[in-house]
């Protein structure tokens, strides 16, 4: 959960007391709280009290970053008449609509007899305490070589143009001529995308760097908006991206792309009582909108619920722990569709658990999703896991498969499945989606935690459901 505003814990104040609170203050009062940023601002959105060189807030779409980013400059130039600002967006004319003339921008966020004078034939802003700032763009670096300035906000650098190397450029034309001051400064506001760029700011050293998610500022948001995104976007590498503020990157040299993985998603399968189901425990916006969010029924060959059975197969692969309290116990629920394509239902992967929780996990996910059969991984203790699964009350065949190649080895075959459109991800699965794109040709694993447990379990589910199937019989 967001920390919350001053605003938002006014609200949760009895009404008699808000009521009498407001009525007892003077026109003039009302007014100054409407522009008194520290009481409307959420935490994250207050620039950082130790000492800094970079600030940079990187948030989903409608998080309030570019508010914050005119208010930081609103407080320094009131504070500081010497100050002198420059103002960089992707272009002059977003420099202009959003940083300044914007709902969000310095003219918007100013009371009336504090706001600066703005020249726009001369692109700049005048404070009446003589403070300055100037507008520029980042497709023209050299506009940044030679002037000086004490502090700088950067708008929307995951979209500065980069095709010949003009935004890191830019940056560091700014950066040379953040010469004036007693502690120069840049504040940058952007949706994160993996650009060379942000790339490279992400691990600047002394960086500050502040994330969020759409949902925090969804006091300020329609509900409706919030649903739709919701609906359409949780879960997805795009959704990831622009609503919770993620830096997702793409390795170079990995077997499953982001974009592989997005062709393949075609939705939510619903549950019985009609609103829908997703597919891993991914955590929860703010606002509840899972009781509201009713995405479409995906394709025709699928159920509308786990119970019903169009598949030909339903299996669940598992890659057991080496431990008791060591890595994830990969689960991944698959189906064979009549198409002869293979789909991806559930991850019902357990964290951290003892042998008895995962093989319980296990047991619901065969008991719920009424599968054929548990496909195993027997290498670290192939009669161990059998025990346990069976200790666990699962009456559908065990098989239990020993790995004879490298992990990278056994995912190239299922990669190629992906590659040519014969795999399915009914949802999204981010977790799951991460460990994939951290595979890479040649055997090395660059993704989250230690091993990809559930790509494991991926592999050992598809490779029963698509390259064996002609070779065994089906066992019910």
């Amino acid at each position: 959960m967001h920390k919350q505003s001053q605003a938002e814990s006014f609200l949760r104040v009895a009404s008699v007391q808000r009521n009498d609170f407001l009525d007892h203050l003077s026109a003039v009062e009302q007014n100054e709280l409407l522009y008194r940023w520290p009481f409307w601002a959420r935490p994250e959105q207050i620039a950082p009290q130790q000492d800094w060189s970079l600030w940079m807030l990187m948030a989903g779409r409608g998080f309030g970053k570019t508010r914050a980013g005119a208010e930081w400059v609103r407080q320094i130039v009131e504070a500081d008449g010497s100050a002198r600002f420059a103002l960089v967006a992707a272009n002059f004319a977003e420099a202009r609509s959003v940083m300044v003339e914007g709902e969000s921008g310095l003219l918007a966020i100013t009371p009336e007899h504090a706001r600066p004078l703005w020249e726009p034939s001369l692109k700049r802003l005048r404070w009446r305490n003589g403070a300055e700032a100037r507008l520029y763009s980042a497709a023209e670096a050299e506009g940044l070589r030679g002037p000086q300035h004490s502090h700088a906000w950067c708008d929307e650098i995951a979209k500065w143009a980069n095709n010949a190397g003009q935004a890191e450029a830019t940056w560091d034309n700014l950066k040379m001529g953040l010469r004036l001051g007693f502690r120069p400064q840049i504040t940058a506001t952007t949706t994160p995308r993996p650009v060379a760029l942000v790339r490279k700011l992400v691990k600047e050293n002394g960086a500050i760097i502040t994330r969020g998610r759409t949902y925090d500022n969804h006091m300020n948001l329609p509900s409706a908006f919030l649903v739709a995104m919701f609906v359409d976007y949780h879960g997805t590498r795009l959704g990831r991206q622009e609503l919770d503020g993620e830096l997702i990157e793409q390795l170079e040299g990995a077997l499953w792309t982001r974009d592989m993985i997005e062709r393949c998603r075609i939705g939510m399968l619903q549950s019985q009582s009609g609103t829908s189901r997703g597919s891993e425990q991914t955590g929860v916006s703010p606002v509840d909108v899972q009781d509201t969010v009713r995405p479409e029924p995906v394709e025709g060959h699928l159920s509308a619920g786990p119970n019903s059975r169009p598949m030909q197969r339903i299996v669940i692969g598992v890659d057991p722990p080496a431990s008791a309290r060591g890595d994830a116990c990969g689960i991944i629920v698959a189906a064979l569709g009549g198409d002869g394509k293979a789909y991806v239902l559930a991850d019902r992967s357990a964290e951290k658990a003892s042998p008895e929780q995962w093989a319980r996990a296990v047991s619901d996910a065969a008991e719920r999703w009424q599968a054929d059969r548990v496909i195993a991984e027997a290498n670290q203790g192939g009669a161990m896991v059998q025990s346990v699964l069976q200790a666990a009350n699962i009456s559908l065949p065990v098989k239990l498969v020993h790995a004879s190649r490298g992990k990278v080895a056994r995912a190239e075959p299922i990669a190629a499945l992906y590659e040519n459109g014969r795999v399915h991800h009914v949802g999204a699965f981010p977790r799951l989606e991460d460990e994939l794109c951290g595979l890479l040709i040649g055997g090395a694993y660059e993704g989250p935690g230690r091993s990809p447990d559930r790509a494991d379990a991926l592999v050992w589910a598809l490779t029963e459901l698509m390259l064996r199937r002609s070779r065994e019989p089906r066992v019910r």
